[in-house]
């Protein structure tokens, strides 16, 4: 007995898709995704309102790739309607942090009173924002956005010192949608 497995994300009103040889497209008010979608055994159809992923397979790793592409292609959606936002808390007690944005570079300057910046790369369209002791990371690709946050919170990370004592950094304190 072969169970199909079948995932159906809705597209919401003013939101296109489309899917030219395994390439996804979702465009909305906010901008355009695009994403590669393939696995072996996985089908995905864009049907008039709604993008259908299904697979004939009833294999494990099938099933688990249809979750899967039906979540990236949600989050695609999700996207271009809402958008992704970050917010990050920065966080001192000894030496007051300088923070700029250049280009593609998110420059932290005077951390822990070194005299060598440090440097975190943002992906994709994401726009971060530095003001006082917040940093704002937000943009329409979910993993672009993500990962951006997670390398500026990796980069001020603390290394040879107690950090029960030294909890300087710049820490995400909440994920918008």
């Amino acid at each position: 007995m072969v169970k199909e497995i079948k995932k159906i994300i809705s597209i919401p009103e003013g939101v296109t898709v489309t899917l030219e040889d395994n390439v996804l497209t979702a465009s909305g008010p906010k901008g355009t995704n695009t994403r590669f979608v393939w696995y072996p055994g996985v089908n995905i159809t864009v049907d008039g309102s709604e993008v259908i992923v299904d697979s004939a397979l009833s294999r494990k790793k099938q099933k688990a790739m249809v979750g899967t592409l039906a979540s990236h292609i949600n989050n695609m959606i999700n996207g271009v309607v809402n958008g992704f936002e970050y917010r990050m808390k920065v966080v001192y007690s000894h030496f007051p942090m300088q923070l700029k944005v250049e280009g593609k570079q998110f420059i932290i300057s005077n951390f822990l009173g070194e005299k060598k910046s440090r440097v975190s790369k943002i992906l994709g369209e994401t726009t971060v924002k530095a003001s006082g002791d917040e940093v704002v990371v937000s943009g329409i690709n979910k993993e672009d956005v993500g990962q951006t946050a997670a390398n500026i919170e990796q980069k001020t990370k603390i290394k040879r010192f107690d950090p029960r004592v030294f909890q300087d950094g710049i820490y995400i304190v909440e994920k918008r949608v």
